[in-house]
């Protein structure tokens, strides 16, 4: 073999079935002079036999096996560092792939100009409904040549390392390996690597194919996706120091702002969405972590966040915990507070009490949202179910109560619709929002899901009902929180299994599911979809303009 120009390592364990699939995309790059070591965490089940089937088929192929699991990334990776033969080096994870092109383009780049890695697009691929989205798409939209990592700071958000190709001599001289013993050492690996390299090159072109299990078994879930467990957020703010301590130490204390704002914004809002769904234990031993660390942090870095992303910060901060679980629910989502209190200033304040202390009074100041002026259509409301009573059948009534701390709704009974489309076709249900006192409105709706109008081939997917308020010709639609805790109904609605729970996640909307059954599910909806492809629809458009 000759000597090869790229070596990609593969880091594995326990991870026999998906294996195989990394491995090919990297016999199918365009590039073909690669080295490929597959790196086993000491994997227990058919990992080494697969491993080796696939070194036996391409000369390419070289299978390491480390005598024990070391529980992380870091450790197989470094294994594959020292054997590695070639100049430029990647890394892909099993459950991952690499698009054709990507060894062949990154290469490019490093021949094009000499600089200490190259860098491209991540293409997301949701496993459970198959939607591609591009990982950080900002800041890798153009080809560009970055002189150091203060040239463009945004870069710190995107701490993948295995975007990226890097040159060999660079990591020997800098010693730049990744931190063994440690959870999220990609973000270490990846600041320390940003900081020391005098030049690296960005491409547009995806890169790299990163497949996102949101809903995997706690067993199966990746480290990111297992924030549920309190080790995670220790492990998350222990790197988080490591890579504090790094700046500093590099002569990069400038930075710090900006590390700290992509830790709050990145890092932080995650933990922030799942807020509500946790108990009162769990909580408390977030806040005990958490807050010796947010109180380290810039300034400037809660300044440049959305205001209800520092609502739900201070409230932490500040030990009411209650409080900022009803916060954190529709963050993103332009969900309104319950309540807003007014001082002396004109100041509109979070809660049902002004601020005490000057950072509370600036961080709970909600007045930039203007809740009572901007356009109706885009006015913030929140409006939450308060019970649920399941009926007859798919017949469901929701007691809904609406906030309005804006007051920009009218005094008296306001008109409200509950919008639910399934497929294309909307369904209205109407009803009355009584005033309780100012801000505050209550109704009742009766929601029969068999009503729902759905295509003749039926409708398979999640939906989300929304209510709409109508004022003086204009409307306004915001979505519709259910209870966390109220158990999951599933009803026989003609030819689907209709199930009606909270969402799970985020803001925790009223969930309905519809699932096909029967004829539907074995002959209309296979039909339709043989019927429904390109050189189809292109005859079917064809033969409609000639008969007109």
């Amino acid at each position: 073999m000759t000597s090869p120009d790229v070596t990609v390592t593969v880091i594995v364990y326990n991870d026999a079935a998906r294996l195989p699939r990394a491995v090919a995309s990297l016999r199918a790059q365009t590039h073909a002079n690669i080295e490929i070591v597959i790196s086993d965490d000491h994997s227990t089940d058919d990992t080494p036999a697969v491993a080796r089937r696939l070194a036996a088929e391409d000369e390419r192929v070289r299978y390491i096996r480390l005598p024990e699991n070391s529980g992380g990334c870091s450790a197989p990776r470094n294994r594959a560092i020292e054997i590695a033969r070639a100049p430029y080096l990647m890394f892909l994870d099993s459950d991952d792939e690499l698009p054709p092109r990507a060894v062949e383009l990154l290469l490019a780049a490093h021949r094009e100009r000499e600089v200490d890695f190259t860098m491209g697009a991540v293409r997301r691929v949701r496993v459970d409904n198959g939607r591609r989205t591009t990982w950080m798409p900002h800041v890798v939209a153009e080809r560009r040549t970055v002189e150091g990592i203060e040239a463009d700071p945004r870069l710190l958000f995107e701490h993948l390392s295995t975007s990226k190709m890097y040159a060999r001599a660079f990591l020997d001289r800098h010693q730049l390996r990744f931190p063994e013993g440690i959870h999220y050492e990609d973000q270490l690996f990846s600041a320390q690597a940003y900081c020391l390299a005098k030049a690296f090159t960005i491409i547009p072109d995806p890169v790299y194919v990163w497949y996102i299990e949101p809903f995997a078994a706690a067993a199966s879930a990746s480290i990111s996706n297992q924030r549920h467990k309190i080790s995670n957020v220790r492990d998350r703010v222990h790197v988080q120091r490591l890579i504090d301590e790094f700046l500093v130490d590099s002569g990069h204390a400038g930075l710090r702002e900006d590390k700290d704002y992509k830790f709050l914004k990145h890092d932080f809002r995650m933990y922030a969405g799942d807020l509500p769904y946790r108990d009162e234990e769990w909580l408390a031993s977030f806040a005990d972590i958490m807050n010796p660390y947010l109180d380290t942090l810039s300034p400037g870095a809660y300044e440049r966040l959305p205001r209800p992303e520092r609502v739900v910060l201070e409230l932490l901060r500040d030990g009411r915990t209650a409080d900022a679980l009803v916060a954190a629910r529709g963050l993103g989502h332009g969900v309104a507070p319950r309540q807003v209190t007014t001082d002396g200033t004109g100041a509109a304040y979070w809660g049902d009490s002004a601020p005490a202390t000057d950072r509370a009074r600036r961080e709970l100041d909600v007045s930039d949202l203007e809740l009572d002026t901007r356009p109706f259509p885009t006015a913030q409301f929140r409006h939450e179910i308060t019970e649920l009573t399941a009926g007859a059948g798919a017949t469901l009534t929701l007691a809904i109560r609406t906030y309005d701390p804006g007051l920009r709704l009218p005094v008296g009974p306001q008109r409200a619709s509950l919008l639910l489309t399934p497929g294309k076709r909307r369904m209205t249900v109407p009803f009355r929002l009584d005033p309780v006192r100012p801000g505050v409105f209550e109704g009742t709706v009766q929601l029969d899901v068999a009503a729902a109008s759905l295509p003749v081939h039926g409708f398979e997917g999640v939906r989300h009902p929304v209510i709409r308020l109508a004022q003086q010709g204009l409307s306004n639609a915001a979505l519709l929180l259910a209870p966390l805790d109220f158990p999951a109904r599933t009803a026989r609605v003609g030819d689907h299994r209709v199930t009606v729970e909270p969402e799970g996640r985020n803001p925790g909307r009223l969930q309905i599911r519809w699932q096909p059954t029967g004829t539907t599910a074995r002959v209309i909806r296979p039909l339709v979809r043989r019927l429904d492809r390109p050189r189809v629809r292109s005859a079917v458009r064809l033969v409609s303009s000639v008969l007109r």
